[in-house]
């Protein structure tokens, strides 16, 4: 389904009685992509910017607007410095201006236009899609008000400050970005490592809207899956009270109009079953909300579309809760998506540029993405929607951070209600895209406070979707998901019987390409590769243990990430979005597979995770045939696995080991040998292991869980019934360390 795009008549801007003093030229980052070429500086982002509540008449601000950066807490300025192209922050290229703003300034704008036609009493409303982070701003020299928030749209209405002809806009913001307490998610005023360039202003469209007196001023769209209904409730602007709400909508070739009369709620019951919504078949059904009088005539109308789905946890028929939509359990596996442009920062350079990383990720095998710590344009959403992939929703993280070990932030009042009223607004302004599943209110103990009131708050704003209450390591038992992050991984919490096992966040594989990179130095990843083989190599095997944790209780897991993002090189893209890294064909067929019934995997040689385990072991070299039986290990040391430092991440530790090298040996019965048996280990170095003196597997570098592995087909036949030796030596080079290993059974196609 295509939507109608109306694009507004462009608008150019006048400087009538202004002063520009040009400020330096603008720093081009060392690399863009291929859409900064088509951006229009008189009218970049045409595109209506609120899909699911369309008005015919609008007018587009976006463009050029004269600027000025001047100390904070100054008058407004007599010369300003330059154009800025709006909706690019004035960090970024595309802004043309590309200068830092920082806490101690302000950002100004000014602009003119003219006063667009309205209805007889009509009204005039300026819509801002979002402004980092306070905006301020007058028409005609008076204030028409103010909002904080960097991530929600908010309308001011202008009409009585307009006067005939042309008009006077005027923009002022102050952004605290990382010396503040508000939610900013990424940025920082030092970008390092996972930290990004700041953002500062207007980052999204800005546009005005004639409107009869009475007028929609939104929409809430519900779908109530089991009773086969929509509901949608309306808000107006002005005095509506005698105006009938009515709904006009198509679903399988018959029509429907329904009225509410002057309640505003409306429902859509329709006799024959509702075609659902899934990512394999993103079916939208649109419809039109009126005001009309009591002859029947439309005083206002605005079209909109909603996708029919549900999601809920739901046990499978061995009892383990799974992520289920529309009553059917799906695996969810998504990108961590942080929605950054070389060129643009927080803004890609079009609409097409939007809409092509989620095509690039359902072509990668993807159903779902992680939109991390940042909220995106309303069009993001509905591409999301159209195309059929899943969004978990993140609040974008603020104020200060905790551990795992730590317990939540007190926040002060104004920090407190600051976020509450920006994650109720975003909550509500994306209520009706069914792209969205998961709201995530705490990512790793950024900004994480009264954890479990806000998991109840969110649930009680929407209890149609899930809430993953806390991202990470700072889990407070609370929410619909336990939601662990392992790198590189992969890993699971425990199941539980009232919630969904997740892996929020594994991989972090990086490979940097020349040519295609934000900084030539001090790049980073999570695990390091030399080439794309490699890493292609590395992907396919991180997925394979994944589907292998599904059989054991996962049920959705997101890898990191779907771009490098500046000094970030851990994307699937690069940061330039000319380059897929691994090898996309064996990329789309390993997450395909996540899709189909895991393998069971059982244990037939626990590990000391599970079991009380005891290894002979020697922290000196023990001579040539060790790994053999037979040798004569009785003068080694006996201890409980696994060997090694407390606090190794993922490491199961029944005794110390802190030196260089260890070797341990353990002996174990089998009865029948099964027909495919893989290693279970965890180990940090690497590790060399044996089956009755045969070598097994050569392991190098380190894990953060436990994971399977294939052995050498010869170890495997040296498999008999009766005692067995497993025999490993593991050397360490510095940093946590680990050894601890069993064996497994796996047989694909049984459940």
């Amino acid at each position: 389904m295509q939507f109608q795009v109306h694009r507004s008549v462009a608008l150019s801007v006048l400087f009538t009685g202004v002063t520009i003093a040009f400020a330096s030229p603008p720093v081009h980052p060392p690399i863009e992509t291929r859409w900064a070429e088509e951006v229009s500086a008189d009218q970049p982002w045409p595109e209506y910017p609120r899909p699911q509540m369309v008005r015919k008449d609008w007018v587009n601000l976006n463009g050029r607007w004269a600027y000025a950066i001047t100390p904070r807490g100054g008058d407004r300025p007599e010369k300003w410095d330059g154009e800025i192209v709006v909706p690019f922050c004035a960090e970024s290229m595309l802004s043309g201006v590309g200068r830092e703003v920082g806490p101690d300034n302000e950002l100004w704008y000014r602009r003119t236009f003219d006063r667009p036609e309205t209805p007889v009493g009509g009204r005039v409303l300026l819509h801002f899609g979002a402004v980092d982070w306070r905006a301020t701003v007058s028409v005609n020299g008076h204030e028409v008000g103010s909002h904080e928030g960097g991530y929600d749209a908010f309308t001011f209405d202008i009409a009585d400050a307009l006067v005939p002809g042309q008009n006077e806009l005027v923009v002022r913001v102050w952004d605290p970005t990382d010396t503040g307490t508000q939610p900013r998610g990424k940025q920082v005023r030092d970008p390092h490592g996972i930290w990004y360039t700041a953002v500062t202003g207007i980052w999204q469209t800005v546009w005005l809207e004639p409107v009869p007196a009475a007028s929609i001023a939104s929409l809430t769209i519900t779908p109530l899956f089991d009773a086969n209904a929509i509901r949608v409730d309306v808000e107006t602007r002005g005095n509506a009270d005698d105006l009938d709400a009515v709904l006009i909508a198509k679903l399988g070739g018959a029509a429907y109009r329904v009225s509410a009369g002057t309640r505003r709620t409306i429902y859509l019951h329709p006799e024959d079953p509702i075609p659902a919504w899934t990512p394999d078949h993103p079916t939208l059904h649109e419809f039109t909300i009126s005001l009309a009088d009591r002859s029947g005539d439309n005083i206002d109308q605005v079209a909109s579309y909603f996708g029919f789905r549900s999601i809920e946890i739901r046990p499978d028929k061995e009892g383990v809760n799974r992520l289920c939509l529309n009553g059917e359990p799906l695996f969810e596996f998504g990108p961590l998506d942080q929605g950054w442009w070389p060129d643009g920062l927080y803004t890609a350079p079009t609409d097409d540029a939007l809409r092509s990383d989620i095509e690039a990720t359902k072509r990668l095998g993807f159903n779902m993405i992680r939109k991390h710590v940042k909220v995106e344009p309303a069009r993001w959403y509905t591409w999301c929607d159209q195309l059929g992939i899943m969004v978990w929703q993140d609040m974008p993280s603020g104020d200060r951070y905790i551990h795992g070990d730590m317990p939540d932030i007190t926040r002060t009042a104004q920090s407190g209600e600051t976020y509450e009223r920006e994650l109720r607004a975003i909550i509500g302004e994306h209520a009706s895209n069914p792209c969205i599943v998961v709201w995530v209110p705490y990512n790793e103990g950024w900004g994480q406070w009264d954890t479990a009131r806000i998991a109840g708050m969110v649930k009680q704003l929407d209890p149609t979707r899930l809430v993953d209450a806390a991202s990470g390591w700072t889990d407070r038992g609370v929410g619909d998901l336990h939601d662990v992050h392992v790198y590189p991984g992969p890993g699971m919490a425990p199941v539980e019987s009232d919630r969904a096992s997740v892996l929020g966040e594994f991989g972090g594989l990086g490979l940097p390409m020349p040519g295609h990179l934000w900084q030539e130095n001090d790049n980073w990843g999570y695990r390091a590769y030399d080439s794309q083989d490699a890493l292609t190599d590395a992907y396919v095997e991180l997925l394979e243990q994944t589907h292998r944790l599904i059989g054991s209780g996962l049920a959705a897991a997101v890898y990191t990430q779907t771009t490098d993002v500046e000094g970030e090189v851990n994307g699937l893209m690069t940061y330039d979005r000319e380059v897929i890294k691994p090898d996309p064909e064996r990329v789309r067929a390993a997450a395909l597979k996540l899709y189909t019934p895991p393998p069971v995997v059982e244990a037939i040689v626990p590990t000391s995770e599970n079991a009380n385990v005891l290894w002979r072991y020697a922290t000196t070299d023990p001579g040539p045939g060790w790994e053999k039986p037979g040798f004569d290990d009785s003068a080694w040391e006996i201890g409980r696995g696994g060997f090694g430092t407390k606090g190794t991440p993922g490491a199961s530790i029944g005794t110390t080991w802190n030196g260089n090298e260890i070797w341990v040996r353990r002996t174990f019965a089998l009865g029948e040998v099964p027909a495919h048996v893989e290693l279970l280990i965890h180990h940090d170095e690497d590790a060399e292991v044996y089956l009755n003196g045969v070598e097994a597997a050569a392991l190098k570098g380190y894990v953060t869980s436990y994971f399977t592995t294939p052995i050498a087909k010869e170890a495997a036949g040296a498999l008999h019934e009766g005692a067995n030796l497993m025999a490993i030596h593991c050397r360490n080079t510095g940093g946590g360390q680990s050894i601890d290993a069993g064996l497994v059974s796996v047989e694909e196609g049984r459940r």
